[in-house]
């Protein structure tokens, strides 16, 4: 599914989005620490819009009916289909906006931004607009205010992407060129989780311990420094390791739970060269490194059998 596809005839509308992953950086990015994100794109969304006189209406697999009406959660993808109507100065009626999602929500797999994305490259088709990637990003980042709170943005950069993002609050984002093929597994723990109050828990730890909770996300930055070397240089055993000591910090913050710590240490076991948590925690997925594309397959189907609620393996190439 290509991030970039935006299509439009006989007042009908599409846009695209993959997902995205945090490979690390999760919690300590908020704090000002850098973070990697992988485009994640087995998993998507595709946003229709069609010309349906009367009142603007949402057709997808949680909500259907006029825009004024959604529930809490599609209040954010609401306020961003607003805005960008403004943005485009298109009349607020006569649309019928379909959103399919093959993205589950709340695993950290960037749901919600994916939806935005996708809702906002489909009105801009809908315009006869092309989009500049700021204009997507600014007005999807309208839904992930309101989903997350104070979202870094390193979803929605990610989603935009083609490649590995370094992404580091008030700096300039670079985007990491592999240079190998990583085999990863991403494994759903089956229990959705909260992006927004793990990153609120992080935040009151930071204020009762603040030079505790200050040593473990900068810990958290270093291991990310190192894991950027890893990619860049194809230090797989490197990588797995930075997963693995990322893993400790993050259960030492309090955002790992029962269910993600047992597929992590199953992967392990079934030789992963790391594994841990992806996204905001206490529910959600894993990310596991697998050495090569048969381990990959073979640990894929023991997660799946040993409970994972998904499996999703999957290659980050190396570009040439």
């Amino acid at each position: 599914m290509s991030a970039e596809k935006a299509t439009t005839s006989e007042k009908t509308a599409i846009g695209v989005a993959h997902s995205k992953l945090i490979l690390i950086g999760e919690h300590a990015v908020v704090h000002g620490q850098p973070a990697i994100a992988i485009p994640f794109p087995l998993v998507g969304v595709e946003s229709i819009i069609e010309y349906v006189p009367g009142s603007i209406k949402i057709d997808s697999t949680f909500y259907h009916g006029p825009i004024d009406s959604v529930p809490a959660s599609l209040r954010g993808i609401a306020d961003s289909i607003l805005a960008t109507l403004d943005y485009l100065q298109l009349p607020k009626r006569d649309l019928l906006i379909q959103i399919n999602s093959s993205i589950p929500p709340g695993k950290g797999l960037g749901s919600s931004a994916s939806v935005a994305i996708a809702v906002v490259k489909s009105l801009f088709a809908y315009a006869d607009r092309e989009h500049l990637a700021d204009e997507v990003l600014e007005l999807a980042n309208i839904a992930e205010t309101f989903a997350h709170g104070a979202p870094s943005g390193i979803d929605t950069l990610t989603i935009t992407s083609e490649c590995p993002v370094w992404f580091e609050k008030e700096h300039p984002t670079c985007f990491i060129q592999p240079n190998d093929d990583f085999h990863f597994i991403v494994a759903d723990s089956g229990r959705v989780g909260d992006t927004r109050s793990a990153v609120e828990s992080v935040a009151n730890l930071f204020k009762s311990a603040p030079k505790k909770i200050q040593q473990q996300l900068d810990r958290i930055g270093e291991l990310t420094y190192q894991a950027k070397d890893a990619l860049e240089k194809a230090g797989k055993q490197v990588l797995g390791k930075m997963l693995d000591e990322a893993q400790k910090e993050l259960e030492a913050l309090g955002v790992s739970d029962a269910a993600l710590n047992r597929l992590i240490y199953f992967a392990r076991q079934e030789g992963a060269l790391g594994a841990k948590l992806t996204g905001g925690g206490n529910g959600g997925c894993i990310i596991a490194l697998a050495q090569n594309e048969v381990h990959s397959r073979q640990l894929a189907d023991k997660l799946k059998k040993f409970g994972a609620h998904a499996v999703w393996p999957f290659v980050l190439k190396k570009k040439n």
